[in-house]
């Protein structure tokens, strides 16, 4: 029992302030954006305006619990058992496909069905296969820095995820999956020249799979011109981008936005952005964009000093924690403002979903385990 007691032991450190209170902020301003944002779709459909509200909250606290317990978890338990992760995450990804267990919204199945909640099994799948892949990385560096093989290996089981994945589909999920995996082996020394090969590849089969797919050549051909069909394929966009040209410079104030009032679809989950730029405009979009960019900076400051420290799984997982989150936020505010076709992912930490927040909230009890072991000054070696 003492032994158990000393590994749930949290280092003594304290945790990186300017992390926490940024990733406060963004959770913070994210209940409250949901409430504002769901008010008229939650009453159309339950007649309880604050239903999306009340129960984003009740994920926000489990998600506090859950970053909570993964806090105290050694790094070492999780790199002990990366094999173990990347099959959970292959496992969740083939389950979700099974017709009877998986449960399809809007033509995507991409939820298995628990009951009273849905979970959606790409966020478990995506954080445990970053797992594996750091944990690769850390026990191959040599193999990485001087093979082919190093590195066929791991990218091979991502292809794997992303062919399930694109089954779903979910083509947003397993572009992030595999440009954070190929960045971690990258920084863990894999050559350029081999990273380059594949993301060549990658963007081939990405470019054949939109010109097969009907589907997404539509919303290809609507982000290019949205304006051509503004009631038809390019109602969605249309309707966000206008949400965002009226908060101009200051908004238009929290509760205020109009594009909310069943203009704009999505608006408590993709679209979330859209209403708050909305609401607080530019000037809140800087800033919640600053918090993002602050996030992201002491993860990958975090990341850097595990690696100095001789941290290797720690460190590689910082990065592509890091990045899965950086990442996610750009291609969310970038679909939103039109930059990019519609890839239906969530903008972390603050659009509505179980799934995505309490994941979310794991990602950030990680990334303040890997600071906090980093700096401990006595801290025990793994064996």
């Amino acid at each position: 029992m003492s032994r158990l007691v000393d590994t749930l032991t949290l280092p003594r450190v304290r945790p990186d302030i300017a992390l926490l209170v940024a990733l406060a902020l963004i959770s913070c301003i994210g209940l409250i954006m949901v409430g504002s944002a769901s008010v008229a779709v939650a009453d159309r459909l339950t007649g309880e305006p604050m239903y999306f509200f009340y129960r984003q909250a009740i994920y926000a606290l489990l998600g506090l619990v859950a970053g909570f317990v993964v806090l105290h978890i050694p790094l070492r338990a999780w790199e002990a058992n990366t094999f173990t992760l990347l099959g959970a995450g292959l496992l969740l990804l083939i389950v979700v496909l099974v017709p009877g267990i998986g449960h399809s919204v809007n033509g995507a199945r991409r939820w298995i069905d628990l009951g009273p909640v849905a979970m959606q099994a790409s966020e478990p799948a995506r954080l445990f296969l970053i797992l594996y892949v750091a944990g690769y990385a850390a026990r191959r560096q040599l193999e990485l820095q001087t093979t082919l093989g190093g590195l066929l290996r791991p990218m091979g089981f991502m292809l794997v995820a992303s062919v399930f994945l694109l089954k779903e589909p979910d083509f947003g999920a397993a572009a992030i999956l595999c440009v954070v995996a190929g960045m971690i082996l990258f920084l863990a020394g894999a050559r350029l020249t081999y990273v380059m090969v594949f993301g060549g590849l990658a963007m081939v089969g990405a470019t054949l799979m939109v010109m097969i797919s009907p589907y997404r050549m539509a919303r290809m051909l609507s982000f290019a011109d949205p304006w051509a069909h503004p009631y038809a394929s390019g109602f969605q966009l249309t309707q966000s981008l206008i949400a965002i040209g009226r908060g101009q410079v200051d908004g238009v104030g929290l509760g205020n936005s109009v594009q909310k009032l069943l203009y704009l679809p999505e608006t408590h989950t993709d679209f979330l952005f859209a209403i708050y730029a909305e609401e607080f405009g530019l000037i809140g979009s800087l800033l919640l964009i600053g918090l993002f960019a602050i996030v992201v900076w002491r993860g990958f400051a975090i990341a850097r000093t595990a690696i100095d420290a001789g941290q290797l799984f720690g460190g590689f997982a910082a990065y592509g924690l890091s990045s899965w989150l950086a990442l996610q936020a750009f291609l969310n505010i970038a679909v939103n403002m039109g930059m990019l076709p519609t890839k239906g992912l969530t903008l972390p930490l603050m659009s509505y979903g179980g799934s995505s927040l309490v994941i979310m909230c794991l990602l950030c009890g990680l990334l303040l385990r890997v600071d906090m072991e980093s700096r401990q000054p006595t801290r025990a070696r793994p064996s």
